[in-house]
């Protein structure tokens, strides 16, 4: 992987692929840029791909304390690596963290974010204080795995599916980037569409939801889609929070390639 630094010095890893327009991958909670490769190489003979271990995770180095700003800038690093602008795809929660950099001024005229997960409404906001508490002070006390199984639950993994997991040689994985689990967690703040924030946003913005998806998260990404100025909201039939890479690719090659043409006609 290749190396670039962010504003205050950390050393951020990314991966190109491809040939055409950049696009970069933001992944989400526990994703590296090794889990967005099949995506990456799906789109790779249409743009110039860019994947990156987010702060904290993989190559890439931490600094601390977090905070989203340093995140917005490990991006603004990645893309100057790619040219300077680029389109930018964002997942789940890295969906949430591409919408806070471009509404902060990153170079992104081309936005596509997959079911960022705010949790709007009293229910939702009492469930994610709840969950904030019980994840600081699982990773507080060293229980990297107990923060993982946390997470895995709060997304919908069944115990006994977690149970399995917790014996595969791919937990060992998760547990090595459970403290950024924090990191995703704070992105989301108390849980609230940042509607104020994301009238900010200028890009051409598509936001996605799963048609199988609960009815709270399509609603939530229809109210994403209405605060971004020129947003607008698509439902894939079929798909859940597990994105299968190759339905969700030629939704973005459409949408990146037919957008990019109009952005160099107008």
């Amino acid at each position: 992987m290749d190396k670039t630094l962010s504003r205050d010095g950390t050393t951020i890893a990314y991966r190109r692929q491809g040939g055409g327009p950049p696009l970069i991958l933001v992944g989400g909670a526990l994703s590296t840029a090794a889990t967005e490769a099949p995506l990456a190489a799906l789109l790779a003979p249409h743009f110039t791909v860019v994947t990156y271990d987010r702060r904290g995770r993989g190559s890439s180095g931490d600094g601390g304390p977090y905070a989203m700003g340093r995140e917005i800038e490990d991006l603004a690093a990645v893309i100057g690596e790619a040219g300077g602008a680029a389109s930018v795809f964002g997942m789940l929660s890295g969906g949430a963290l591409a919408l806070e950099a471009q509404a902060a001024g990153l170079p992104v005229d081309l936005l596509a974010v997959y079911e960022p997960p705010y949790t709007p409404g009293p229910g939702g906001l009492l469930y994610k204080a709840r969950c904030t508490t019980r994840l600081h002070r699982l990773l507080s006390a060293g229980d990297r795995g107990g923060a993982v199984q946390l997470f895995l639950s709060m997304t919908g993994v069944q115990d006994e599916t977690i149970g399995r997991m917790r014996h595969a040689p791919l937990w060992h994985g998760l547990e090595s980037v459970a403290h950024t689990l924090a990191y995703d967690d704070a992105l989301l703040g108390n849980g609230t569409v940042p509607a104020e924030r994301l009238a900010s946003v200028t890009a051409r913005t598509l936001v996605i939801c799963g048609g199988f998806s609960p009815a709270r998260v399509r609603a939530t990404t229809q109210a994403l889609a209405d605060a971004v100025p020129r947003g607008r909201h698509r439902t894939l039939t079929g798909q859940t929070r597990d994105l299968a890479p190759q339905v969700i690719a030629p939704v973005l090659a459409d949408f990146f390639a037919k957008d990019m043409s109009l952005r160099q006609a107008s």
